[in-house]
């Protein structure tokens, strides 16, 4: 495992966010050797000050260090200068996490998707780089003094399309599946929230499904979806792409359409790791909100599963729970590993599923009404059904989304049917 110093240059009034850096080069398989951190503005040469990166230097001559790992966005130039005066590569912090996107990606769309966000990076420094590459080779900075500044710039261009048109048609393939999804008559229900929450493990415990879930950040990068019963409804489950604090834009926007999803549903089922020193969990619940919001699904009703419980004492759950109350959307607290009330969030889920309508009606059975009732079983939800008059009729009472209830009652009268009830539940 590689060694590295994780090093922070933040504002005087800044918190330190060394502890989550940490978090996220374990994540990417490092072993964190020494931290550094030093509150000034920005040196325009190594963001740290002069003095700051001599003592990194000696602390990687002391650890064995391979690798500097900066929470703040670095340039070329200070990359290059970092490497020079320590002798080994220096990355920051959305180099990081392209690492572990990388490493959790297993879709072909989720690699693509890493792939662009990578190569987006690479061009907006394309030009400095090899500019930088040609003073001599530096750690970093290897390979690149063989390409001229326009033939590597349009080089990483082309490939940018490349990716870009194959995302466009697994694209294309999504949005019918979900054009699919919304033809049934099933609402659906994302689980979203910052990642390492525990949305995977809740899913799992929803759905009685194993996904992958673990300690390690970013485990899902891509979207699963489920159907499954809810309090005796029938809901669609997806689980969604963890969120992150100052989640680079370009991995937002390489990874829109998986977080689309969100966009979709009728409830946004927010995942939050309530366990956490409580300022922490604050910090995060309004990153999780923000992004919610970014991706135009701020308008969906949202319901904040507090998840881990099981590691609070009832007196910390209790002062957490009173101080989120006016923070998190209609709170229920759970521990989706035990399983923890997770009745009472099924209740709070399918009460929240005020578009729902029950339809009651009968028809005559015919060699056209059967496969009708068979697409209906298999679209709906369908809770009852008997036959009258000696098996000439049937009657049926399905729950389904208005859009989808409206298309059966029409297909209903159009085969003599009657529609005996349709009324939306509460």
């Amino acid at each position: 495992m590689t060694k590295a110093i994780i090093v922070q240059r933040r504002n005087p009034r800044e918190p330190s966010t060394l502890d989550e850096l940490k978090s996220l080069a374990e994540s990417a398989g490092y072993v964190v050797v020494g931290a550094v951190e030093q509150a000034r503005a920005p040196d325009p040469r190594y963001q740290v000050g002069p003095g700051k990166i001599r003592e990194i230097a000696e602390l990687v001559k002391k650890t064995g260090a391979q690798k500097i790992i900066f929470d703040n966005p670095l340039k070329p130039v200070q990359a290059y200068n970092i490497a020079k005066v320590t002798g080994v590569e220096a990355i920051d912090r959305f180099q990081l996490i392209l690492e572990i996107f990388a490493k959790r990606a297993t879709t072909t769309e989720a690699k693509l998707q890493v792939q662009l966000a990578r190569l987006k990076y690479e061009l907006t420094r394309a030009k400095e780089k090899v500019r930088l590459a040609k003073k001599g080779e530096q750690p970093g900075f290897m390979g690149l003094g063989a390409y001229e500044v326009d033939v590597y710039y349009e080089t990483v261009k082309k490939q940018i399309q490349t990716i870009t048109e194959k995302l466009q048609k697994i694209r294309r393939k999504r949005i019918l599946h979900r054009e699919r999804r919304m033809e049934l008559g099933f609402p659906t229900v994302s689980l979203a929230g910052y990642t390492n929450a525990g949305k995977s493990t809740l899913f799992t415990t929803l759905t009685d499904e194993l996904v992958p879930a673990d300690d390690a950040l970013f485990t899902t990068l891509s979207t699963t979806t489920r159907l499954v019963r809810l309090m005796g409804k029938k809901v669609l489950l997806t689980d969604t792409v963890g969120f992150i604090d100052r989640l680079p834009i370009a991995l937002i926007e390489a990874f829109h359409s998986t977080l689309e999803e969100t966009i979709y549903s009728d409830i946004i089922l927010l995942v939050v790791d309530v366990s956490e020193p409580v300022e922490k969990v604050e910090r995060k619940l309004y990153v999780c909100l923000d992004t919610i919001d970014r991706i135009g699904a701020s308008g969906i009703p949202i319901i904040t599963a507090l998840n881990k419980i099981d590691k609070l004492s009832e007196i910390e759950l209790h002062e957490r729970m009173d101080k989120l109350k006016d923070k998190a959307p209609k709170p229920i607290p759970v521990s989706a590993l035990y399983g923890i009330n997770i009745d009472l969030l099924k209740k709070e889920i399918t009460s929240e599923l005020k578009n729902f309508v029950k339809v009651e009606f009968t028809i005559p059975v015919s060699n056209e009404t059967m496969p009708i009732i068979s697409w209906l079983y298999s679209k709906a939800d369908v809770q009852e059904m008997r036959y009258l008059d000696d098996g000439k009729a049937v009657k049926i009472i399905f729950e389904a989304t208005p859009c989808f209830a409206e298309k059966v009652k029409k297909q209903v009268e159009e085969l003599g049917g009657k529609v005996d009830g349709y009324r939306h539940q509460e």
